[in-house]
C-alpha cells in the first residue's frame, strides 16, 4: 500500500475565489489525500463580503482535519521536514505571484514556497487576478520559466467587463497537481474565455 499523497494548499486573499476551492479540497481528501492549509495574512484574518476569516477557518479544520499554518515561523520547516509531497497556492493572487517572481518571503504562503521549493518539489499556482493580463503578466512570464512551478490551466474569466483578469479553472487543480508529480505541465495552459 502507497502513503497517502500529503498536500500543503494554501490559500491566498482572492476571497470570491474561495468557494470554488474548497470542493477542491474536498475532493483532494475524499481520495485520500492528506490535506494541510496554508493561509495568508489577509486569508486567515480578513472578513469580507465573501464569509468572515473564522468561517472559511472552520470549514478548512473541517474538511482537512488539520488547524492551517498560518505565520512565517510555522511555515520555516515545511521543506526541511519534508512536509508535502506538492504544495499548492490556490488562489494565488497577483500580489502572491509578484513575490514568489522576485523572491520576497514577508507571508506565511511565500515561506511555505520558499521552503517547500528548497527540496525541488513541485509547487502548483492556480492564478486569480483582475490584473493578470496587465501588471501581473510580467511576473507570470517569470515563474512560466522557473523549475519546478506549475499552472492550472487559466482563462480570461470576463473578457468584456474585466479584459485583463485571469483565473484558474479549480476544477484542473487534482489533474495539475498529477502532471506536476510527474514533471509535466498539464496543457493546453490557456483555456477559452468562460466560467472557470
Amino acid at each position: 500500500m502507497t502513503n497517502p499523497l500529503r498536500i500543503g494548499f494554501a490559500l491566498t486573499g482572492s476571497f470570491c475565489t474561495f468557494s470554488r476551492v474548497l470542493p477542491v479540497i474536498q475532493s483532494l481528501t475524499g481520495d485520500g489525500c492528506v490535506v494541510t492549509p496554508v493561509l495568508s495574512a489577509n486569508a486567515g484574518a480578513l472578513d469580507t463580503r465573501f464569509g468572515t476569516a473564522a468561517g472559511w477557518r472552520d470549514r478548512l479544520v473541517t474538511l482537512t482535519g488539520c488547524a492551517p499554518i498560518d505565520t512565517i515561523a510555522a511555515a520555516e520547516p515545511i521543506g526541511p521536514k519534508a512536509m508535502f509531497d506538492v504544495l499548492v497556492v490556490a488562489p494565488c493572487t497577483g500580489n502572491t505571484l509578484a513575490k514568489l517572481a522576485h523572491g520576497i518571503t514577508d507571508t506565511p504562503v511565500t515561506m511555505a514556497v520558499k521552503s517547500h521549493l528548497r527540496s525541488e518539489k513541485p509547487v502548483v499556482l492556480a492564478v486569480s487576478t483582475n490584473d493578470g493580463l496587465a501588471g501581473s503578466a510580467a511576473n507570470l512570464g517569470m515563474l512560466l520559466n522557473r523549475r519546478h512551478y506549475y499552472f492550472v490551466p487559466l482563462r480570461q474569466d470576463a473578457p468584456a467587463a474585466k479584459p485583463r483578469s485571469l483565473v484558474a479553472d479549480m476544477r484542473l487543480v487534482p489533474d495539475t497537481i498529477a502532471s506536476a508529480l510527474e514533471g509535466r505541465q498539464l496543457q493546453p495552459i490557456l483555456l477559452a474565455p468562460g466560467d472557470g
